[in-house]
């Protein structure tokens, strides 16, 4: 222990001598161009850990003896290096016009821009969209070429549909692969849960790194079968403590209503075609029943971070706090995050490690969505309350009981059949609330091992945890047609956990001009589910005594795990910085196949060409110049059920429950078989061009690629008695994506004073099922039982719309229930429909610019889809006869104006004249922002105000064109938020 003491005395003597022969060496740091300085500007003391970063002024202070070179780095600026000799330090950084050395994280580790050979986009801080962004998707909304990202509604922190190039499965998961920081997220998330991404905030998010080609996803193999995006999170940088704070106010504005009848309307359709019992039956009230279930909303968004270095230990950690109001009466989502971020190197820098940990809380409020299509379809002659309704709602000043209007039976007892119940009801007596809490880190180490000259051992250890406790409830006063309810609750807990171990060798050796570099290693990744849930439900007798028969009290519990394991290796030759090879090769085993084809082989390579560093391009105008080609394969089953190949066995649902003598038991059924399940497999081919000229003003990247995914896994059916089902998922289909993207940056102007950049990127992408022996009926929709409006076959686009032919009259007016003879024989049946367009665009497109003036900052996002179609299921529902049901009133949609159909029939239903173009151009955000320099003791802030959503230009008659899946039902409208921020940096 004494030896230990007098160690420690020895070194604490020691650092102090060190301490005192070091002065502080102060600097600046400027632009070369405009002599502007630059913040932020890393300033290391070379072979050390020692280091800082410039401030808003460009000066930095740091401690270092005469004679030791300081390396000072800035991205999209040529390093410097100086040596201390005493005096004060002034840099000038000249701009790297082409920006080749930019890094970008890829699979197990980074490339710079001009050694990248695959189809790689990179969307940094400075350009991600900005304004109320709860997910890391919106992030990059519109920013990238092919990448679709659509909102599945207007709810705070609703989840995304992301599409890289298209759908490339007709039944397993399209959406990529998400990577934070080295750690592969869960495919789904846990109940209550609004968005899986939802865990990151998004002012923690430095780069979001998009893979489209299978050249640069293979190394990720199965899960990276529709691409992959590289998250990669703010870090500390050595040096003083700096404070940050960045805070928003919102305000959400529903904008648009589905276009139903108004309350003059709905009687003067009653007046003509109803009898003297419906017209008896309209109330006196004029009700606008969806003012009633939306509300002008609120939000706020809160972080406040900190870096600099713990004993010049680099960190970072933040806290933030997110509440954001629904449009939707009662929907709230409430968010609390944390994250810490530790990078220390050792041993002179052989040694780095780096911790990374990210925490949230989400507390959610779901508002009954049914609420929607009851708002569209009640009666909007009642009022809301009425003194006789059985469903008590309020007592009123006077001591006089109001209950929810609803349509009652013929003794007025309780709630019609098929009656729409009150939306104000479903939103004051259903309560649905989950709390999630997540967890992500995860522990890396790289070392340079001492014995071999360029070679690296990492290792990576990530968790990703995820629990959720809700429930749902519905109270005993909710209008229902169902005798003797008295009130039900279902409560859930669920349990997601995703545990990953990489370990990887990288091996990086200059050959005089030339470069190698290998990298093999392993990763084993396992997915737990746990899911458990408590039904309730209390059915009363007459006389109100419980009937304990009827009454449900059951549990349900199901759990799951598979395993994914590989091995993975890559190999990189750069040759003079102007030919570049490359090669991966990836196995993977599931457990979700059966042991025979169990592994899966992936291979990519890929080659690019750096024309412009040929001697021959010498002073020629072009900055950049590079051809890219490449092929890869990679596997699908993201989204498949666990051991197909085996028997299983699941519970019956509350509402399947068998009965002995006055118990209900849960039952167990025997699922489906399919032993000979494997992989989907997709292989594609990326030939790409990148290009700069004028000093990097104009750039831009052209790609052409074909995707072809084979044995495809859909639905197939099965010989009866063959199997515990009719269908089975089976390796059945083909698929073919095609298409080119094109991505244009330009800065029109720049001066010491202004900056005008715009970007724009267009996509053009057709998907075909190039093989399918049993087509698949898809795409349900209301009216009717079992309709559906999609269909997979092949040579068709996937969710092709399948549809009767509508014939006009000379006017162009649809003649009701006259649809096409396709077929010719004289009568019309089934197989009279046809084919008639798709949900997904042809051509997508993204246009933003931004513009510097001073202290003034402006930026705008637009997007624009060409050729969406969408099927109005609001509209197909309108018909005379659909007003009188029952012996109640309903209200349907003002199509019913333009058509005139009186008969709500299949041929109606199934129409052409419903498939609607939906192509749209969307202005997403406009902000503009104003910096105060040295406003705030000494330091600047910036105020900003921004609006999204301001503007949709469609031909959609619809709410809103851009659908999910293409079939328009009851959505959530999308609200125009307004917003009002501010960043402080200290």
């Amino acid at each position: 222990m004494k030896t230990m003491q007098r160690y420690i005395a020895a070194f604490l003597l020691l650092f102090g001598l060190i301490a005192q022969a070091q002065d502080t060496v102060s600097g600046v740091v400027v632009e070369q161009a405009t002599g502007t300085p630059l913040p932020g500007v890393n300033v290391i003391v070379k072979g050390t850990t020692r280091g800082t970063a410039t401030d808003f002024d460009g000066n930095f202070n740091i401690e270092a003896s005469t004679g030791e070179i300081l390396v000072i780095s800035y991205i999209g600026f040529i390093t410097q290096e100086v040596t201390v000799n005493g005096q004060p330090i002034q840099v000038a950084l000249a701009e790297d016009a082409q920006q080749l050395g930019e890094v970008v994280v890829i699979g197990y580790g980074t490339v710079t821009k001009e050694e990248a050979t695959d189809a790689v986009d990179v969307v940094t801080t400075e350009d991600f969209n900005q304004g109320p962004i709860v997910s890391a998707q919106q992030l990059i909304q519109g920013k990238v070429a092919g990448v679709s990202i659509t909102t599945g509604s207007g709810a705070p922190g609703e989840g995304s549909n992301v599409l890289i190039r298209g759908i490339s499965s007709l039944s397993l998961n399209s959406n990529p692969l998400f990577v934070v920081d080295g750690v592969p997220l869960n495919d789904g998330g846990v109940g209550g849960s609004r968005n899986p991404l939802n865990l990151i905030n998004p002012n923690d998010i430095e780069s979001m790194s998009v893979l489209k080609d299978a050249s640069a996803t293979s190394i990720y193999g199965s899960r990276a079968a529709n691409g992959v995006i590289l998250i990669t999170t703010k870090k500390g940088k050595a040096g003083e403590l700096k404070l940050s704070y960045n805070g928003i106010t919102s305000v959400y504005e529903p904008v648009n209503q589905v276009d139903v009848l108004t309350a003059d309307e709905f009687r003067n359709v009653v007046n003509t075609f109803g009898d003297e019992e419906d017209i008896a039956r309209l109330g006196n009230a004029s009700t606008d029943w969806q003012d009633l279930i939306y509300q002008t909303a609120f939000g706020g968004d809160h972080t406040v971070s900190a870096q600099g270095g713990i004993f010049n230990v680099p960190f970072r950690a933040s806290v933030g706090y997110t509440d954001q109001g629904g449009i939707l009466k009662g929907d709230n989502m409430e968010r609390m995050t944390g994250s810490f971020n530790l990078r220390p190197r050792l041993l002179e820098d052989d040694l780095i490690l780096e911790f990374n940990a990210r925490v949230s809380r989400t507390e959610n409020r779901f508002a009954n969505r049914g609420a929607i299509g009851s708002a569209n379809s009640f009666d909007p002659t009642q009022a809301v309350y009425d003194r006789n309704s059985p469903y008590f709602a309020f007592t009123d000043e006077n001591g006089v009981d109001f209950g929810y209007t609803s349509y009652l039976n013929a003794d007025g007892t309780q709630q019609a059949n098929l009656a729409p119940t009150n939306p104000i009801a479903l939103l004051d007596l259903v309560k649905d609330q989950a709390t999630v809490d997540r967890f992500v880190g995860n522990f890396k180490a790289d070392y340079k091992l001492p014995f071999v000259n360029g070679l690296t051992a990492t290792i990576n250890a990530g968790y990703d945890y995820s629990s959720s406790e809700g429930f749902s409830q519905t109270a005993a006063n909710i209008p229902t047609s169902r005798t003797g309810f008295d009130g039900s609750r279902n409560d859930y807990t669920q349990e997601a956990i995703n545990s990953l171990f990489d370990a990887y060798l990288t091996y990086n050796k200059d050959f005089g001009n030339d470069n190698l570099e290998a990298v093999a290693g392993y990763s084993y990744q396992k997915f737990e589910f746990d899911n458990s849930s408590m039904n309730t439900e209390r059915i009363l007798n007459e006389d109100g005594s419980l009937n304990e028969e009827a009454s449900i009290n059951q549990q349900f519990i199901d759990k799951s795990r598979n395993v994914l394991l590989s091995y993975f290796g890559r190999v990189k030759y750069d040759i003079n910085n102007k030919y570049i090879l490359k090669a991966s090769l990836r196995a993977d085993a599931s457990s979700k196949l059966n042991p025979d084809d169990r592994w899966g082989y992936f291979p990519s390579a890929a080659a690019a060409w750096n024309i412009h560093n040929e001697d021959f391009m010498s002073g020629n105008f072009f900055d950049q110049l590079k051809l890219r080609i490449g092929y890869g394969e990679v596997g699908n089953v993201n989204g498949l059920g666990d051991y197909n190949f085996l028997t299983r066995y699941v519970g019956s649902t509350n509402t399947a429950l068998y009965q002995f003598g006055t118990q209900f038991y849960q039952t167990y059924r025997p699922e489906p078989i399919n032993a000979d399940l494997k992989w989907e497999v997709g292989s594609t081919w990326n030939a790409g061009l990148d290009f700069a000229i004028l000093n990097s003003r104009v750039n831009g990247s052209v790609n052409a690629y074909i995707k072809k995914t084979n044995d495809l896994i859909a639905n197939t059916v099965v010989d009866p008695f063959t199997n515990f089902g009719n269908t089975i998922p089976a390796n059945i289909g083909d698929m073919e994506n095609k298409g080119i993207e094109i991505e244009l940056g330009v800065t029109p102007v720049e001066t010491e004073d202004f900056r005008w950049t715009i970007n724009y990127n267009v996509a053009f992408n057709e998907n075909t099922i190039t093989r399918l022996p049993d087509t698949q009926d898809v795409g349900g929709i209301s009216g009717g039982t079992g309709n559906t409006i999609q269909r997979h076959q092949e040579g068709l686009a996937p969710f092709s719309f399948f549809v009767y032919k509508q014939i006009y009259d000379e006017n162009g007016n649809p003649i009701e229930g006259a649809v096409a003879d396709i077929n010719g024989d004289g009568q019309i049946t089934p197989d009279d429909r046809y084919f008639y367009k798709d949900p997904y665009a042809n051509v997508i497109m993204g246009l933003s610019t931004s513009i510097n003036y001073k202290n003034w900052d402006f930026q705008a996002v637009s997007r624009a889809n060409v050729g969406n179609y969408v099927y109005n299921n609001v509209a197909s529902q309108s018909a005379v006869n659909n007003v009188f049901q029952n012996e109640i009133l309903t209200n349907t949609h003002s199509a019913i104006l333009t058509t005139g159909f009186q008969q709500f029939t299949e041929r109606n239903l199934i129409s052409d004249y419903y498939i609607e173009n939906a192509s749209f151009f969307r202005l997403d955000n406009v902000t503009l922002g104003y910096t105060f320099q040295d406003a705030f003791f000494g330091n600047p802030f910036r105020v900003y105000g921004a609006a999204n959503n301001l503007l949709v230009i469609s031909n959609y008659s619809g709410l809103d064109p851009e659908i999910t899946g293409g079939i328009d039902n009851n959505f959530y409208p999308r609200p125009r938020v307004f917003v009002l921020g501010l960043d402080l940096n200290f």
